[in-house]
């Protein structure tokens, strides 16, 4: 193989950050953390219920999740009414997946705090991940309505328009989101993923390279980035693109196997065959049958237009 194959194949994984796709939870841990009026004395149990409410918040930036759900839950024992205590449950039960009780706590956050526009959105996003799309617009447009400036409120709002196929309405939410939280990549990236369904390419590789510019290892972006210069008929710019893509995820198979597609674009049959290969054995070894089959099609495809 050439050396533009050893490229392709013996690169050495970068450990990526993840790219914050659990909507609308990154950096909101101690958002919502009231501090105590110094003016106004303490009641035991509120400083009991305060301090385990903190015990939670350091355990989540330790990692420990079950164990902050536990100390968010004593919390709550102590002082039913506190909105933060049954906020940050929620953001925990979510990052577990619980989503059913994630909404039951972000519902009960604002049973105790009826302002709480942060609540809202996170109520609206759990809301969009179990597919309620309908109960989910309403609250993410009450978050809206109470902090216009949530930046927050209109990306979730904007994915659920993605889901609703409002690409026009989405564009617009994702963008006052990409305005009001200019440090989040994924707005930008949303963006583009709408213009590449359109076939709008330029349009999509500058949201993506948006994107990239806030998060240089952001997988995702990186890929469709590719995909969109690919539509583009900028085939080394697409190969440099998916590169970037398995040199932060050594087994981003999409990746490998777009590549290929592009080498057979540029004739070079040598590339297309060995990463097509390395392709293929990735998604055997992640038991995804249905796209190693397709891999091997595109194989076969290599073998004969090499043979004319």
């Amino acid at each position: 193989m050439g050396i533009l194959h050893n490229r392709w194949l013996h690169l050495v994984g970068i450990a990526g950050l993840g790219a914050g796709i659990l909507v609308g939870t990154e950096g909101l841990w101690q958002i919502s953390v009231a501090e105590p009026d110094a003016s106004v004395a303490q009641a035991p149990n509120l400083s009991q219920a305060e301090a385990a409410l903190d015990r939670g918040l350091t355990l989540i930036q330790q990692g420990a999740v079950n164990e902050a759900i536990a100390a968010f839950r004593e919390a709550i024992q102590i002082d039913p009414a506190m909105a933060a205590a049954h906020y940050n449950l929620g953001l925990a039960l979510r990052q577990t997946g619980e989503l059913q009780e994630a909404a039951t706590s972000f519902w009960e956050a604002l049973a105790a705090d009826p302002q709480f526009a942060m609540a809202y959105s996170n109520l609206g996003a759990a809301l969009w991940e179990g597919g309620n799309l309908e109960q989910a617009t309403e609250y993410l447009e009450r978050a809206i309505e109470l902090q216009p400036d949530l930046g927050n409120a209109y990306y979730n709002l904007g994915l659920v328009q993605i889901d609703n196929q409002e690409y026009d309405a989405a564009l617009v939410s994702l963008q006052k989101a990409a305005e009001f939280t200019p440090n989040a990549p994924e707005p930008s990236f949303h963006q583009g993923r709408i213009h590449l369904r359109r076939n709008d390419y330029d349009a999509a590789i500058s949201k993506f390279q948006a994107a990239i510019s806030i998060f240089p290892q952001y997988v995702e972006a990186y890929y469709n980035l590719g995909v969109a210069q690919y539509g583009n008929g900028d085939y080394n710019a697409a190969l440099d693109s998916f590169r970037e893509a398995t040199s932060l995820d050594p087994e981003y198979a999409n990746a490998y196997y777009s590549a290929g597609l592009a080498f057979i674009r540029l004739e070079d049959y040598e590339e297309a065959r060995g990463v097509l290969d390395y392709a293929k054995n990735l998604y055997i070894t992640q038991n995804n049958p249905q796209w190693a089959s397709n891999t091997q099609f595109q194989i076969d495809r290599v073998a004969d237009l090499a043979g004319q």
